[in-house]
């Protein structure tokens, strides 16, 4: 890897291909949390920018505005800001400057591209239940598509095992940085996710395919219920003098019973979404979001009594028959019915134009005679999604004292011809569309693709 500016106890350690521990790191703490993030910030860029178009993620939109950013967060927002000492001042002649995307469904690195089968390492289909599988351990940082998603603004993403199976494994949120190991690129305190599936895909895979359970939507219920008893039962004799030995699918599933880790269900139509929240409910946990969810606009107010976010497309529909009965408008109905609404890519190629997705669905919403503005269309691609992943504490928003993840834009950023000009994670400017420099590839693009002779 390029070398990598890491502080440690005040200290510039240079690091290659591999990264160290900063001195003081807790042992015992390690082996609590296995695999536990090493993610260190870069070298954060104060600065204070002006005359900006602000997009807050919030909600709020401030013209003429300035924000500042120091120590890797932001410091400051309003219509006039006096520059601390050193601190140099940019005027971005009304340019506009969002959160940073945050993508809540990618298989980045997971299904890495070139896409050849040596690559495929996010469906686990030897069993429908796999609680015990991670995705990090397959995350491949090399992936060119982190570095494309890095021009496309995403600061931030989530990614998940396949949905071949009823319960496909652990979910991993990372920072859109440039890593040797996927722990140096983890979201510190993020929460691991658990991905589950309903719906055609695990009834085809195993009952069309291997002439094995679950063979219909009725099996894919009881597949479910049986696993979360099982999990019940180890969560109580874990806590209980007759520990069991450690199973790690059961310590997954009782990690949602706990509360630890946040449920994330691929689920197309309405009526299974709803088995889907009975089914937590009997079991004691509660739904995350919904993903892709191309039916939520029929269950609005439940999602919304739930607190269930949904996490769809702008416009894919109808390539499977639990994806027929989409609609454009699903994204602003879902928005305007008061559930969180989320636009996510689950695609290499759409989570490099999140913003001209949710952009999409802004029109769509606005066609159907809704109120809408960029102000609350952006929280679909930001805040919305920072709460879907349980990190909104930290990001999500252009709000004081939240990281400096951001994105300054070239124009509108909901115009099919703005491009990310700037993007920062944590402080750092981690691209720059004027200075070749600061727009990274990864280890596998380098003399792979023409003009990458040299590392930048």
């Amino acid at each position: 890897m390029i070398a990598r500016v890491l502080r440690c106890a005040g200290t510039a350690v240079f690091v290659a291909a591999a990264l160290v521990a900063c001195a003081g790191d807790d042992a015992d703490s390690q082996a609590v949390e296995p695999f536990a993030s090493t993610y260190q910030p870069l070298p954060a860029d104060d600065v204070l920018y002006t005359n900006a178009t602000l997009l807050t993620g919030t909600g709020e939109r401030y013209d003429g505005a300035s924000i500042l950013l120091r120590d890797g967060k932001i410091r400051a927002i309003g219509p006039s800001i006096r520059p601390p000492s050193g601190v140099p001042t940019v005027d971005v002649g009304g340019r506009w400057i969002t959160p940073g995307i945050i993508d809540v469904h990618s298989h980045l690195g997971v299904y890495a591209s070139p896409g050849v089968h040596a690559h495929s390492d996010g469906n686990e289909m030897t069993a429908p239940v796999t609680a015990e599988v991670w995705a990090e351990h397959s995350v491949w940082p090399q992936d060119p598509g982190f570095s494309a998603a890095l021009a496309g603004g995403v600061t931030t993403l989530q990614i998940l095992p396949g949905s071949a199976n009823l319960i496909g494994g652990r979910t991993v949120t990372v920072k859109n940085v440039p890593g040797s190991d996927v722990q140096s690129m983890k979201f510190p305190g993020a929460p691991h996710g658990l991905k589950m599936a309903c719906g055609e895909n695990p009834k085809r895979v195993y009952g069309a395919g291997r002439n094995t359970a679950p063979g219909t939507r009725m099996g894919n219920v009881a597949g479910y219920r049986d696993a979360w008893i099982r999990a019940a039962d180890y969560r109580r004799r874990r806590d209980s003098d007759d520990a069991p030995v450690r199973d790690l699918e059961l310590e997954t599933l009782a990690g949602v019973l706990d509360g630890d880790i946040l449920v994330h269900i691929h689920c197309y139509r309405a009526d299974e979404m709803s088995i889907m929240l009975d089914v937590a409910k009997e079991f004691g946990y509660r739904v995350t979001a919904f993903h892709h969810a191309v039916e939520s606009y029929k269950i609005t107010a439940q999602l919304a009594e739930h607190d269930v976010c949904s996490a769809m497309w702008a416009d894919w529909w109808g390539f499977k028959m639990e994806a027929f009965d989409g609609i454009r408008e699903n994204v602003a109905f879902v928005d305007a019915g008061g559930a969180c609404a989320i636009v996510h890519s689950d695609s290499a190629l759409g989570i490099q134009r999140l913003n001209q997705e949710a952009a999409k669905a802004m029109a769509a919403g606005k066609r159907a005679g809704l109120e809408l503005s960029e102000a609350d269309a952006i929280a679909w691609i930001t805040s919305n999604a920072a709460k879907a992943l349980g990190i909104s504490e930290q990001t999500g928003a252009l709000a004081v004292g939240k990281d400096a993840d951001i994105v300054v834009w070239s124009d509108n950023p909901f115009s099919v011809y703005a491009r990310a000009d700037l993007v920062y994670i944590d402080g750092a400017r981690v691209y720059d569309r004027s200075d070749p420099t600061r727009q990274p590839l990864t280890d596998f693009s380098l003399g792979t693709r023409a003009g990458s002779g040299e590392a930048p």
